[in-house]
């Protein structure tokens, strides 16, 4: 009987999970193929699935478990800011991120008293879309790789003054209630009291328990209990700050930062980041499916008019204190438009505000479909961002080219450049070198250089830096297509040099070879090579069996390059013919007297054509099965 109940309860137990990965699964690919990004396919699949085919009804409990994907998001960001790190941001988040929510909360509060709301929802109201997503701002930030840039830390602390401020708005709820007669003072003073406890119960435990704890765990050589550990850490820290008023996103974003020095970070990043990935996305479901489609077909001329009024205010405010604060109109633009939405904190206020009727049931549904709406279009809203960026102001160096000329020209100072030039200045050559990008050519300077700032696509910056006069032209810059354009000049306008060049990949060899360059090489063929040998070295092959080896595959490459040079990037195939291996049984048998082949051995291709020598060509009868014996 009980097998049969299982039997039956279990497709009802997963069927919902079924259904939310399902969905995730096709949007998701089909939303980041479109270049929409996968917040977005996320948000479309929640919809689907919800308003609009009904499948499931009820988003509330889908919230509470993916709102764990938020607090795991913030758990590793923590990780990623060292205190003292957090510390430098601190005139940002207490300077920038708290004048953000006063100022931002005050107008919005003014707009919506203006339009006939009374002053206490008004208040609720304006403070709570003052608040931004961290989900969605953090997840953007991450997708392009810009949380360490710039403007990504000023969104960051701005993301964390709002956390900040989530003690003290819930504190005003009861104030502005008609049901209570509770005191700011008081209400204040006691949240404040419970926010500075748990702050130093992070700060000893973070000191004190945190990396013996996990050293501990460490020692008993059990993975999962790790993981298992890493998880009560972020959710025990998440619960420990919700108790005492702020947010479970704060907890653990406290919880990372006092883990960023751990030499334990990377393993801890490495086991959260599975849940925190499905969770975020199950959040961004949820948030698709919270929409309220009887309410934005009942108001959506109200919503029509607050949400881009509301995303404008919010823009326009981050803007003008972002710049007040010296960050460039570039950065200012990219925080602004980041972080115009209505944030997760807000559906928590408004649910306080509601149970303590400063905030009537009626007028909730409304307010949290502004803010879901605004979500919504937070990635439209970075788009739209791009084009008021402006052009980025170059950075250049007044050049007079003077002592410039020589018998080498060397174009470009990076990684491979600076070897090139360490080579020939060993030997006293009278080269000249150029770069385009000023600060590589400051740094240069700091270690002793003499590097031209110069373009090396003009004409008139290689006559200056004295190409008619050099023997050998060196094009070392990193970019294809830049080189191919280069290398087109040079041989145009200086036929008397030599043009050396450095190329991207085979591709770009046949390319080189087709303008008629006099040399070139690919930039990673020599190291790879060298590589390879020293690996065979390892494997106690003999030395003039690896130099015979490499003489083989350079061979090889040769007669390929040219057949492609010929044909097509398809031509030359069969001059690499796979080398098979002949697998052996453990016990291979053996005829009276006989010598079997040492396990391992290669056979030839059927064309003869020569194979890597095996690493010892004496017979092995006398050794110990499967066993290689290096030669010394």
């Amino acid at each position: 009987m009980s097998g049969a109940s299982a039997i039956t309860s279990g497709p009802g137990l997963f069927t919902e999970p079924l259904i939310l990965l399902i969905a995730a699964v096709i949007a998701v690919p089909i939303f980041k193929r479109l270049g929409l990004g996968s917040v977005l396919g996320y948000l479309a699949a929640g919809v689907a699935i919800g308003p609009v085919a009904q499948i499931i009804t009820d988003s509330s409990a889908i919230f509470d478990v993916s709102e764990l994907g938020v607090v795991f998001f913030l758990f590793i960001v923590g990780l990623e800011l060292k205190p003292a790190r957090l510390w430098a941001m601190r005139a940002d988040i207490f300077g920038l991120g708290l004048a953000q929510v006063a100022l931002t909360g005050t107008v919005l509060t003014a707009v919506f008293w203006a339009v006939g709301w009374a002053i206490q929802p008004a208040i609720i109201i304006g403070f709570g879309l003052a608040m931004s997503s961290t989900a969605f701002a953090m997840q953007i930030l991450q997708d392009n790789n810009e949380i360490a840039t710039p403007y990504g830390e000023k969104s960051v602390a701005i993301l964390l003054a709002q956390d900040l401020a989530v003690v003290p708005l819930l504190a005003i709820v009861p104030i502005l209630s008609p049901m209570t007669g509770t005191s700011l003072a008081s209400a204040s003073g006691v949240a404040l009291l419970k926010g500075v406890a748990a702050l130093a119960i992070f700060v000893l435990a973070g000191r004190y328990l945190l990396n013996p704890l996990f050293r501990l765990i460490a020692l008993a050589r059990a993975r999962e209990i790790m993981t298992a550990a890493a998880l009560l850490v972020v959710i025990g820290a998440a619960m420990l700050m919700e108790e005492v008023g702020l947010s479970m996103a704060m907890g653990a974003f406290l919880a990372g930062v006092m883990l960023a020095d751990s030499s334990f970070r990377h393993e801890l990043e490495a086991n959260i980041e599975p849940f925190r990935g499905i969770l975020l996305g199950l959040f961004f479901i949820a948030v698709g499916m919270s929409i309220n489609i009887d309410v934005l077909a009942h108001s959506w001329w109200r919503i029509l008019l607050a949400v881009p009024a509301v995303m404008v205010i919010k823009a326009a405010l981050l803007y003008g204190l972002n710049r007040l604060f010296g960050a460039s109109h570039n950065d200012a633009v990219r925080t602004s438009m980041l972080l115009p939405q209505g944030g997760e904190f807000a559906f928590v206020l408004f649910a306080s505000a509601t149970a303590a009727r400063t905030l009537w049931p009626s007028e909730t549904p409304l307010v949290a479909g502004i803010v879901t709406v605004t979500m919504a279009l937070t990635p439209l809203s970075v788009w739209l961002g791009r084009f008021l960026i402006r052009g980025e102001a170059e950075d250049t160096i007044e050049e007079d080219f003077e002592g410039a000329g020589g018998s080498v020209l060397v174009i470009g100072f990076g990684r491979f450049g600076q070897i090139v030039s360490q080579i020939l200045l060993a030997r006293s050559l009278d080269a000249t070198i150029i770069d385009a990008n000023p600060e590589r050519i400051r740094q240069a300077a700091r270690f002793g250089f003499r590097i031209y700032f110069g373009d090396g696509t003009r004409l008139d910056m290689l006559r200056a830096a004295g190409a008619e006069q050099a023997s050998i032209i060196c094009i070392c810059v990193d970019q294809p297509a830049i080189t191919n354009q280069i290398a087109d000049l040079v041989l145009d306008e200086f036929p008397a040099a030599k043009v050396y060049v450095r190329s991207w990949d085979r591709a770009h060899t046949l390319e080189l070879v087709g303008r008629g360059v006099h040399y070139e090489i690919r930039e990673t063929y020599e190291s790879a090579l060298a590589f390879g040998a020293d690996t065979l070295k390892g494997l106690g092959f003999a030395p003039a069996d690896v130099q015979a080896t490499l003489a083989d595959v350079r061979r090889r490459d040769a007669e390929r390059l040219a057949l492609q040079a010929a044909g097509d990037l398809t031509s030359g195939r069969e001059i690499w013919k796979p080398v098979v291996v002949q697998p052996e049984p453990l016990m291979p048998p053996k005829p009276p007297g006989a010598r079997h082949r040492p396990a391992g051995t290669v056979t030839p291709p059927a064309d003869g054509s020569p194979v890597p020598a095996s690493p010892s060509a004496e017979p092995a009868a006398e050794k110990p099965e499967r066993q290689l014996e290096p030669n010394p």
